[in-house]
């Protein structure tokens, strides 16, 4: 499922900027191919934190992962050269998916999970002893 589209991330933070991180030589045109590819790993991430807790994918996307989706992917195109109000965003989102995933905060209309065992009990049992310390004593050199 996508969360965000290339528009979501022009809207969002503006042609200019896109065409800076995604063209580098000369940051006139937007790359396709490389904004595709930050959604597309944007869009694994909140799989990954989300999976365990909600059926996938959703049936429609909540404006919250829409804003999320942006952050990480706009994140993924600057790279190494991330400024702090990028990391912050970027951090920002992986808390809220953290809370997400952890049912602190609830996607309103997504189908969740059965919650899974929390505990298993696990109990082991043997045969009785065969041989007595007494016994095996008598088997050891200078016994």
């Amino acid at each position: 499922m996508t969360y965000a589209t290339q528009q979501d991330l022009v809207d969002r933070f503006g042609t200019a900027e896109l065409a800076q991180l995604t063209d580098p030589a000369a940051g006139t045109t937007i790359n396709t191919t490389t904004v595709a590819r930050a959604l597309t790993d944007a869009d694994a991430e909140i799989d990954a934190r989300l999976a365990p807790r909600y059926a996938l994918p959703l049936a429609s996307t909540p404006v919250v992962l829409v804003r999320i989706a942006a952050d990480i992917a706009r994140y993924f195109l600057w790279d190494a050269r991330a400024t702090e109000q990028v990391r912050n965003r970027f951090k920002d989102a992986q808390r809220l998916l953290d809370q997400i995933a952890s049912g602190d905060v609830v996607l309103g209309g997504a189908v969740t999970l059965a919650p899974g065992p929390t505990s298993v009990a696990v109990s082991a049992s043997a045969p009785a002893a065969q041989f007595s310390s007494t016994l095996l004593d008598q088997f050891s050199p200078g016994g």
